[in-house]
């Protein structure tokens, strides 16, 4: 029987759900932007080719470089191509369908998602596959993802499941809904004791399997983990975990579990070791069916000032290539009540934080930039920054500082449209984001 909330969608593109971005008016809801913009459609403004410096733009307001965006998508791009991975980036990462279509464009298999929401964003945007790096144990959601499924035959849906009660939960959500295609699981492993989510052990692994097995609404076709959750990582320790996950695929085949299939998964991969991934999925052995090698790094977009920066694996394989910050808030001098102390007006709700501070880099003042030496943010309050000043500082009230974020998984979700800049300044278009 079919589900039924199944619904049958309009005869309309991607291509054009992404266009209807261009038609949202320009108002009080997205900060930074300028005020006599009031009324214009996103794509009126985008056409006026303003510069975020002298086009009524206000502070804070946080720019996308376009020349480096472009430059980090085609590195990504061409590295899987190079190592046979098939590339599912976190789209968590955005939330920005723009940048998702970016990226199928640029080769790759699906978008990785978190939760359910973010699988609702992609799918009104027509993102054909999607892998939810996550549990998926909400009866609401599972209906929804029945109709889905059954409304689109070309829609693929992969998620992760670590426990039998999980399996069991799903199955139970997934019949009520008269789910008329099964939803593919890939089994997680865990990435360590203390880890995140995920089986602790081989053993319950097998379990999990064979609950799947017992459920005629779930398909098994693989394995999956996060091998940044590895604890005390290093090259060593995530690739004997790594190899920890190929051997469960390698055994899960032996015993037959991946019957009637036309290929199985096997993906891992965050934004700190995908060289180790790229590594270790080279050594995969010949199994019964074709393997997909799925990466999920999705950092890598926007990449960072911070976290990323020191982590990266480009660092460890230069001949690789480098990414490149995209990134760059932009805030103003309100106060300077000491020689040794300013303040801007962005705060936590502009900047990430979670990890590092922003990294003071220019100071622009009435149309020329210089490096802002001697400027430190030391903090953050809710709409401030403090800033430590040292003698060699040039920095006033008015003073515009161009500041480096650190970790862009917590920058995206601060701005709902974010200018895309080019390097003169000048403001090309304007990224949506859903959080």
């Amino acid at each position: 029987m079919a589900a039924d909330n199944a619904v049958d969608r309009p005869a309309e593109s991607p291509d054009d759900r992404l266009a209807r971005l261009a038609d949202e008016r320009v108002d009080h809801r997205f900060k930074g932007l300028p005020p006599d913009a009031e009324g214009l459609t996103v794509g009126e403004l985008a056409a006026q080719r303003r510069n975020l410096f002298t086009g009524g733009f206000t502070t804070p307001v946080l720019a996308l470089s376009a020349e480096r965006l472009e430059h980090n998508l085609a590195l990504m791009e061409t590295y899987a191509e190079r190592h046979g991975l098939a590339f599912a980036p976190h789209g968590k990462t955005s939330m920005a369908p723009q940048l998702f279509h970016r990226q199928l464009a640029r080769g790759a298999w699906g978008i990785t998602l978190a939760v359910p929401h973010q699988v609702r964003v992609a799918r009104e945007f027509g993102v054909s596959r999607i892998f939810l790096a996550n549990e998926l144990v909400d009866a609401a959601a599972l209906r929804w993802l029945a109709g889905e499924l059954t409304a689109d035959p070309g829609f693929r849906f992969v998620c992760y499941v670590d426990s039998v009660r999980g399996a069991d939960l799903m199955h139970a959500a997934l019949s009520e809904a008269g789910a008329t295609r099964p939803v593919d699981v890939v089994v997680e492993l865990a990435a360590g004791d203390g880890a995140r989510t995920g089986a602790r052990t081989e053993v319950e692994c097998f379990e999990i399997a064979n609950a799947v097995a017992g459920a005629d609404t779930l398909r098994l076709v693989g394995v999956a983990g996060y091998e940044g959750e590895v604890p005390e990582a290093s090259t060593a320790t995530v690739t004997a975990w790594l190899r920890r996950l190929v051997a469960l695929l390698v055994e899960f085949d032996k015993a037959g579990r991946f019957a009637d299939l036309p290929e199985v998964v096997v993906s891992a991969g965050g934004s700190a070791w995908f060289d180790a991934v790229a590594d270790v999925f080279a050594e995969i052995p010949e199994l019964s069916l074709p393997v997909l090698k799925l990466l999920r790094s999705g950092a890598y977009v926007s990449h960072d000032d911070g976290h990323y920066r020191h982590l990266t694996p480009f660092n460890r394989v230069p001949d690789e290539g480098a990414l490149e910050p995209a990134f760059r808030l932009w805030a103003q001098v309100v106060s300077r009540p000491s020689a040794e102390q300013a303040f801007t007006n962005a705060g936590k709700r502009d900047a990430a934080y979670d990890l590092d501070l922003p990294e003071a880099q220019v100071v622009r003042r009435g149309g020329l930039e210089r490096p802002a030496t001697g400027v430190t943010v030391t903090g953050l309050s809710d709409q401030h920054g403090w800033v430590r000043t040292a003698p060699e500082a040039e920095l006033a009230v008015g003073d515009w500082i161009g500041m480096g974020l650190s970790h862009p998984c917590t920058a995206f979700d601060k701005w709902q449209l974010i200018p895309l800049v080019e390097g003169d300044g000048t403001v090309v278009d304007y990224i949506r984001t859903y959080f």
